[in-house]
């Protein structure tokens, strides 16, 4: 049979033209894989950057603005005991607060030995020279100082005036990206007058922010006296005495629990109380501390371990002295 050689040339082409689609889709593939692998790089050099910068910008906020008058190891036992051994969420899910019951058999130390404890951990409370104008210079939504003995916490406190979600990806210079800071939204007033103040940081793995809060995960920590301490603006130095650790589904407290309610900031503090009887992964509680609602209580939020995000770690504080 006579071939035509027409129909052979073409037959070719096509080929041709296959094969070069196939080589040009192949090119194509490793460009955009070398541009994704140059796109990481970039950001991961960035994000250590930033990270560095703002760790390094904390450091000489600290250097520069605070003078603590304290012993140089703070996991020393003091001679009040005072010593620290070892340390978004927006949900309708949650726990109940009628949903457990009532832990019983621990009888409540007496008024007069609890106001003298009280007394006496917060004229021990630490001192520190805190210049305030120097800070505002910084950020001038700094408005508040908290310090953890034997951890790393030992930070501003932030709140920005209209966005709640702002400093939780943005860092002391306004930067975006971690470590961020340590914040509370507008749902709480500035002057920790509420029942429940709630602070956010992350749980960085350098062991800054609310990482090193993870120490009280450890049931040891429970053993002795552990405090919260808030510096305001104003003079005051807030003592609150640690009386709860515990992991907790990731809904938004002050959103889920309107403790301005009395009855239901009884049950809030119920539930706190009853951690130890759920089947939650931490829950530590001690129950020689149980306040009532004339008190006022500090919330320290910040991720799991494990960086869950149905679950966060608290730990919880009772002021002892309004």
């Amino acid at each position: 049979m006579h071939k035509n050689p027409c129909g052979e040339r073409q037959m070719i082409s096509f080929e041709q033209d296959k094969n070069s689609g196939k080589g040009n889709a192949w090119l194509l593939a490793c460009i955009a894989f070398l541009l994704i692998v140059i796109a990481g790089i970039v950001w991961l050099v960035v994000h250590f950057k930033n990270t560095s910068a703002a760790n390094s910008a904390y450091d000489e906020l600290a250097a520069n603005t605070v003078v603590a008058e304290q012993s140089a190891d703070p996991d020393a036992t003091s001679g009040d005991e005072v010593s620290d051994a070892q340390s978004v969420e927006e949900s309708s899910g949650g726990l109940s607060p009628e949903g457990l019951a009532q832990a019983g058999g621990e009888e409540d130390e007496s008024e007069e030995v609890a106001d003298a404890r009280n007394t006496e951990a917060a004229d021990e409370a630490p001192d520190k020279g805190i210049d305030w104008d120097k800070l505002h210079e910084t950020n001038a939504d700094i408005y508040a100082w908290i310090y953890v003995p034997g951890t790393s916490v030992d930070y501003p406190v932030l709140q920005h005036p209209t966005d709640n979600e702002f400093y939780l990806m943005h860092n002391l210079d306004k930067s975006y990206g971690y470590p961020g800071v340590i914040y509370t939204e507008n749902y709480n007033s500035k002057d920790f007058t509420d029942p429940n103040t709630v602070l956010y940081g992350h749980n960085m793995d350098n062991t800054t922010m609310f990482s090193t809060l993870h120490k009280f995960s450890d049931p040891k920590m429970f053993e002795t006296p552990h405090y919260i301490y808030i510096y305001t603006e104003d003079g005051r130095t807030l003592v609150y005495e640690i009386f709860a650790a515990y992991e907790y589904p990731s809904i938004h407290l002050l959103i889920n629990f309107d403790v301005k309610n009395e009855y239901i900031y009884e049950q809030y503090l119920r539930n706190i109380g009853n951690m130890d009887l759920t089947s939650t992964g931490v829950a530590n509680i001690r129950h020689d501390i149980t306040p009532t609602i004339n008190d006022r209580i500090i919330t320290l939020s910040t991720c799991t371990t494990d960086h869950d995000a149905n679950e966060r770690f608290l730990v919880v504080g009772v002021l002892l002295n309004p």
